[in-house]
């Protein structure tokens, strides 16, 4: 179960996604992000499908490292299908059924559409939001919140305290999710079940899981300050880097792809909804 969770996973390659600055990067997910609520059709869908597996393609990412981000969160996905498709009552029926005097159950047509599209779009969230972090080191993911932050440094905001706590709770989410599954199989092997009974007793049953892991997680915790204080690591204003941040020309073309996509998504929401209908003539 939790090796299915691909956030805060880096996959090693060379590509031209991997290439990208990282502020770029972070501005751009940020960007695809508003886009993906500003969805409204299927045709949008559609266009942004061809969107991922492009920047897939050139992330040279396999699929399944990406999807198993998706395959994470899928209870959360189909929950949330289920209520839309259940509660919304509005459009043409579809089934209708009166259980009491104040509880109608009824399918709708828009209740089928809504929980399609919810679907859609938490799966591309998703799906583009673990691109970045398949992709970007959390070293180099932490000099591009720094840089992105540095105008706060006018407030006396500590931009490299956050950017740093950031870029080790990254670090840190494969290795407990790792240390979870040991302890997982450990207390398998003890005769402790679960995927066995109800809810009540399957989060009970979590509980000889989530103590040790959260020791272990502070033990880490504490063997990590006292690393750090050990090599006098602080915070200080002039502290240098090997590698800066410069901007190139896959910067450029990214940005370009990227912006050229939600536009058309912004003109596709308030010009061009008529395009369903073309492209689903039966649909609709």
């Amino acid at each position: 179960m939790f090796k299915d969770i691909a956030f805060g996973q880096y996959y090693p390659t060379s590509s031209f996604v991997h290439n990208l600055d990282p502020r770029i990067k972070l501005l751009l997910t940020i960007l695809f992000i508003v886009a993906i609520f500003f969805i409204q059709t299927y045709f949008s869908f559609l266009v942004t499908l061809v969107f991922l597996i492009v920047v897939i393609l050139f992330s040279r990412v396999p699929v399944l490292s990406v999807l198993k981000s998706v395959k994470g969160i899928l209870f959360l996905v189909l929950f949330a299908a289920i209520i839309n498709l259940f509660f919304v009552s509005t459009g043409k029926v579809i089934y209708e059924k009166v259980i009491t005097d104040w509880w109608t159950f009824r399918i709708t047509w828009d209740g089928v559409h809504n929980s399609i599209k919810l679907t859609l779009r938490l799966i591309f969230l998703i799906t583009g939001a673990s691109i970045i972090s398949l992709t970007t080191t959390p070293m180099r993911l932490t000099d591009g919140i720094e840089s992105l932050l540095k105008p706060l440094k006018v407030i006396k905001f500590p931009v490299h305290d956050i950017a740093i706590i950031m870029s080790i709770a990254l670090r840190f989410i494969p290795t407990l999710l790792d240390e979870t599954h040991k302890i997982i199989n450990a207390q398998k092997a003890r005769g402790a079940a679960f995927d066995t009974g109800g809810l009540i007793k399957k989060a009970k049953s979590m509980l000889p899981v989530l103590i040790p892991l959260f020791v272990s997680a502070f033990r880490r915790a504490d063997e990590l300050a006292f690393a750090m204080d050990a090599r006098c690591y602080n915070a200080t204003e002039k502290r240098t880097k090997m590698r800066k941040l410069k901007l190139g020309w896959r910067d450029l073309i990214a940005t370009l792809f990227v912006a050229g996509y939600a536009t058309f998504i912004f003109i596709d929401r308030y010009y061009f909804l008529g395009l369903d209908h073309v492209l689903f003539p039966g649909v609709f």
